[in-house]
């Protein structure tokens, strides 16, 4: 298999830490020029990836960045995130609930459109390829960041919908994320006893590192998945082990 992106240029948006950051990595590594771009550049350098200022909810700012880069060939929607915010958690700050929840909703779903969109001429001049970052939140109950999964869903679907329209010239995939571990992964699941406990969910027996991630990147990027398209990779360790098991093996231990 042919994983090397020498000559090719990769766009990740968001990628200044966490998962981006290991798929800009991961990029770099498989020969590829690699241009990084958010609103503000990445605390700890990443060797041999560019950084670009751009506010990405800015139609015009994405716009101008894109026209301004010489040639495009990989793209990858990686921006987005959410707090935690229940659904019918009363909003103390500024805004309505309803419209913060909305601008979840287009930070995941609109901005990798709008990008996409604004990035169309280039890809196709190039026969390139489009990866979207998922998440499994998208496929199942996300209590807490309802908008975030409502938002991933709409980004799974609106993948295999581009990869039909703009097919055979470009090529659209999504990697469907499980849980990674970050630095910023203890605000989520705690000290180091929490991240244990969460790992221990999955049946890989550990949770993903940002490289793995950027592994599949590069492999959906690269000529050796040149006849996949539409397609929705899991990179999820095996899953959460379902809960009724450890139930159904306590009661056999009374």
């Amino acid at each position: 298999m042919n994983s090397c992106l020498d000559g090719r240029t990769a766009v990740v948006t968001g990628g200044t830490r966490g998962v981006g950051a290991g798929i800009a990595r991961a990029l770099a590594e498989a020969g590829a020029r690699v241009v990084v771009c958010a609103r503000r550049p990445p605390e700890v350098p990443l060797p041999g990836v560019e950084f670009q200022p751009v506010d990405l909810r800015d139609r015009t700012a994405v716009r101008d960045f894109v026209d301004g880069l010489p040639r495009l060939d990989v793209l990858v929607n990686n921006v987005g995130g959410s707090p935690y915010r229940p659904l019918a958690e009363a909003d103390t700050g500024a805004g309505s609930d309803v419209e913060r929840h909305a601008r979840v909703i287009e930070l995941n779903l609109l901005t990798p459109l709008t990008v996409s969109l604004a990035a169309y001429e280039h890809l196709k001049r190039a026969r390139g390829s489009v990866v979207m970052i998922g998440s499994v939140s998208g496929s199942r109950p996300s209590p807490g960041t309802a908008a975030y999964g409502a938002a991933k869903a709409g980004l799974e679907h609106l993948a295999r919908s581009m990869a039909v329209e703009w097919a055979p010239d470009v090529r659209v995939n999504t990697l469907v994320v499980g849980m990674v571990r970050t630095e910023l992964s203890h605000l989520h699941y705690g000290g180091t006893d929490g991240l244990d406990a969460v790992a221990r969910t999955v049946p890989a027996g550990r949770l993903a590192d940002p490289s793995d991630i950027g592994a599949a990147a590069v492999f959906l990027a690269s000529d050796a998945a040149a006849y996949i398209s539409g397609a929705s990779l899991l990179v999820h360790g095996g899953g959460e082990r379902p809960a009724f098991l450890d139930a159904a093996t306590a009661n056999r231990d009374c």
